[in-house]
């Protein structure tokens, strides 16, 4: 049974976990707590792929954990990859109880390790704040659940749903809080993706511009025909380019190799990438958050496959005429009745702008 006081330490378990945001890609983001007599003795969170994790950098921090309960955001693992399993520290270090939020849907550890904590005559409790502790590593459980990375498209539009000007031209449609707001969400997502069609007109550097350690995003380009420029910005870049194409032109592909491009040839669904391909393999070389930043080709055809689990759409308190390109490009609807549908989730204000956060609606 969980006593009075488990909560306050779980809660500050998960709050622990937040300082790996940034930093423990592919990994997921772990806090732990250890308390002896009601008080806390040592706190760790996940450390850089490699490193310690949140059960040994807490146990690190003291001479004496015998006794002591252990409150972690996530089941311990139970088995030997680059570290060794957190679930054998514990027992080394006699900790008398084990609190944790939530099993690892990881199929290596998937339970076995509070079966272990539990032969070892641990005491375990599991479930405590398990919500909170499922949307900190959303896109850690979805790969391993799903095979899938969780999906956030960003885009930006005025008041009257535009995204550029006829032109093209669309810096700045949205103000410098939310540019700075955006720049938060790429360090803490595993890969930034856009189409070439972006590529070619905006030449981005799609990097994440933080002041903080990070683990570099990937730079992501659907490139249906190998389009990318060697010159383009993103090759220049501390982080990697991976290009997704259907084409087969071996020249093209070994000229961007060459440029420091990794490229995967994806079979083609309306004469563009598969998308579902090209995330499956995301997911399979440990991309756990995907975030997009496109036009409407490819936001269009994002929409259509459902694949998107979050759509982040700034507003700006700005007007650009109904000449002005919109965010998705879908011509096969016609008529009401093919509207997509879209769930509001919440809005918040970013400087003079509205953060409106959205989910696609299920087809029915």
């Amino acid at each position: 049974m969980t006593n009075s006081d488990d909560a306050g330490f779980m809660a500050r378990a998960l709050n622990l976990a937040t300082q790996g945001q940034y930093t423990t890609d592919p990994n997921p983001h772990v806090g732990c707590v250890l308390v002896k007599k009601g008080v806390i003795i040592a706190e760790g969170w996940t450390q850089r792929a490699g490193q310690a994790h949140a059960e040994i950098h807490a146990l690190n921090k003291t001479h004496d954990a015998r006794g002591a309960t252990a409150y972690v955001t996530l089941e311990p693992c139970s088995h030997y990859g680059r570290t060794g399993p957190c679930c054998d520290a514990l027992i080394d270090a006699g900790i008398g109880r084990v609190v944790v939020a939530m099993s690892d849907p990881n199929p290596l550890v998937s339970g076995q390790g509070l079966q272990k904590l539990r032969a070892a005559g641990i005491s375990v409790e599991q479930g405590l704040l398990q919500q909170e502790a499922m949307q900190l590593n959303r896109g850690f459980f979805k790969r391993m659940q799903q095979g899938l990375p969780w999906i956030t498209s960003k885009l930006a539009m005025s008041m009257d749903g535009r995204t550029a000007l006829a032109s093209g031209e669309s810096r700045w449609i949205t103000s410098a809080q939310s540019r700075q707001d955006v720049q938060r969400w790429r360090a803490a997502s595993s890969a930034i993706i856009t189409g070439i069609g972006t590529v070619l007109h905006d030449d981005p550097q799609l990097n994440a511009r933080v002041d903080f350690d990070l683990v570099e995003p990937v730079t992501v380009v659907l490139d249906t025909h190998l389009r990318m420029p060697l010159t383009a910005k993103m090759l220049q870049n501390r982080s990697e380019t991976w290009l997704f194409t259907c084409s087969d032109n071996l020249l093209k592909q070994r000229q961007l190799q060459d440029a420091g491009c990794k490229i995967w040839q994806v079979t083609a669904v309306n004469q563009r990438p598969n998308l579902h391909e090209v995330f499956k393999l995301l997911a399979a070389q440990q991309i756990n958050t995907a975030w997009v930043e496109a036009g409407a080709t490819l936001n269009g055809a994002l929409l259509e496959s459902n694949l998107v689990d979050e759509w982040l759409i700034y507003m700006a308190t700005c007007i650009l005429g109904d000449q002005g390109r919109g965010l998705f490009h879908l011509p096969g609807i016609q008529t009401m009745t093919q509207k997509k549908q879209l769930n509001l989730l919440n809005i918040r204000q970013i400087g003079p702008d509205l953060r409106l956060t959205f989910t696609s609606q299920t087809p029915t």
